[in-house]
């Protein structure tokens, strides 16, 4: 017996009885999900972390208590060994999804995913099917599924509150700088590099419009896109390759400027949250980031990057019996990930916005008018409206009590919502409606 395991033998009986994790990946939701330890110590710890990144490994073990004989450097390390957790929560960058989910399904590990699945067809579908032939739990952090607002939504659909759903229109506004952050600057920006932008950030709200549908199928999907503004032919005269050598005069009116998003509105606004600690390796400081915006992708002229990837898009979608759904994602706006969406039936309709405090309902029998209020949550894991804690509950929970239904974003519901996504890409880019038959194949 390796000293890893000898190890873990001699652990109490109360610790035993923890469900044990091992994150991959302690980036931002790496170490979200692993906060949930500090929450729920009696019911969830993580005891070992595998990331390249030495701060960001050595933060989650200063977080979770992990010694530094359980922290690596690769995936492959841990793999490697007996199987010694209950599961891994996988929260690497999209490419690398399917390679350490499909080895760790195969030692038998329980899995939490982080979305999308992966960026392929095919590998969606090698990852759903090692997991079931291994018998293991697989999850994907569709979170926002697990939001107030969206389970309210659900169960109003469900209650034949509004009879049945003929349409659903659904806006994901992605926010002017944080599309610029994360799909020109960012690890998102080539779709060869990482994966489409409906895929890295829609992925969910297609997801949405699935699961609000019910037991609807979608059958045909059209899509169109286009990458507008963040190109060549959009560079100021006389702008600098950097935003901190650009003239001022031209650095001072572009909305874009790397010098506005992350030192005037980030360091110097005391923010060393999201977006700004994704710059640097050691703290976010201003030595660090101004460093990385001499250096690095993030700090460089927005219309100057080998970015791909659509910055507006629109899916339409046709469902079994009719029923048509439309989305809508727009990199162009004010507001940040603030999504809208309407729900039209044929005795009434369901209208929200994220952040309001209650879903709107018109019952058109009565002709009377409802607000259903949402609980709020607050606290280390509130994000998403308390959808991150209540996935992470979810999760462990369907481990300890052995309950796969626990699981609400489970195997067979995310490859269904992913081929929707991958239809829609094949559809915009081969300017043609897509059908997905029975057995989910495109024609």
């Amino acid at each position: 017996m390796d000293k890893l395991l000898q190890k873990l033998s001699k652990m109490s009986g109360n610790e035993k009885n923890k469900t044990t994790a091992i994150v991959i990946g302690a980036g931002m939701r790496g170490y979200g999900y692993s906060y949930y330890q500090r929450m729920k110590p009696d019911r969830f710890r993580v005891i070992a972390v595998a990331d390249p990144k030495k701060y960001q490994r050595e933060k989650l073990q200063t977080l979770c208590g992990i010694s530094d004989d359980m922290a690596f450097k690769d995936w492959r390390e841990v793999v490697e060994k007996e199987k010694f957790a209950d599961c891994v929560i996988i929260c690497t960058q999209d490419k690398l999804h399917k390679e350490p989910t499909v080895a760790f399904a195969k030692k038998g590990y329980h899995i939490l995913l982080e979305k999308p699945m992966a960026t392929t067809e095919e590998d969606c579908r090698k990852i759903v099917r090692v997991c079931k032939e291994n018998n293991v739990f697989l999850s994907v952090c569709h979170v926002l599924r697990y939001t107030p607002w969206v389970r309210k939504i659900k169960e109003l659909i469900d209650s034949g509150a509004i009879g049945d759903v003929v349409n659903i229109q659904h806006l994901e506004p992605v926010g002017y700088w944080h599309f610029a952050h994360s799909y020109v600057r960012g690890n998102w920006h080539n779709e060869s590099e990482s994966s489409p932008s409906l895929l890295a950030k829609c992925c969910h709200d297609v997801d949405l419009v699935c699961h609000w549908m019910g037991e609807r199928k979608c059958q045909r999907v059209s899509s169109f896109g286009h990458l507008s503004h963040f190109n060549k032919e959009n560079k100021p005269k006389k702008a600098a390759n950097r935003c901190l050598e650009c003239p001022k005069e031209l650095e001072s009116k572009c909305p874009y400027s790397a010098k506005k998003i992350y030192i005037e509105d980030g360091i110097k606004a005391s923010n060393t949250g999201w977006p700004v600690f994704v710059l640097t390796a050691g703290p976010p400081d201003i030595e660090n980031v101004t460093e990385a915006l001499r250096t690095g992708p993030y700090g460089r002229c927005v219309y100057d990057m080998d970015n791909d990837v659509m910055s507006q898009q629109v899916v339409n979608m046709q469902f079994t019996g009719g029923a048509t759904a439309s989305l809508s994602m727009i990199g162009f706006t004010g507001s940040v990930c603030t999504r809208e969406v309407n729900v039209f039936g044929t005795k009434g309709e369901i209208r929200y916005k994220d952040g309001n405090e209650s879903v709107s309902q018109v019952d058109f029998t009565t002709r009377r008018r409802y607000k259903h209020k949402l609980e709020s949550k607050s606290g280390p894991l509130s994000g998403h409206g308390g959808g991150d804690q209540v996935l992470i509950e979810s999760f462990v929970s369907a481990i300890y009590h052995k309950d796969f239904s626990k699981i609400h974003t489970g195997a067979d519901e995310t490859l269904a919502s992913h081929l929707v996504v991958f239809a829609a890409e094949k559809a915009r880019k081969e300017n043609r409606v897509v059908t997905i038959n029975e057995d989910m194949s495109f024609e």
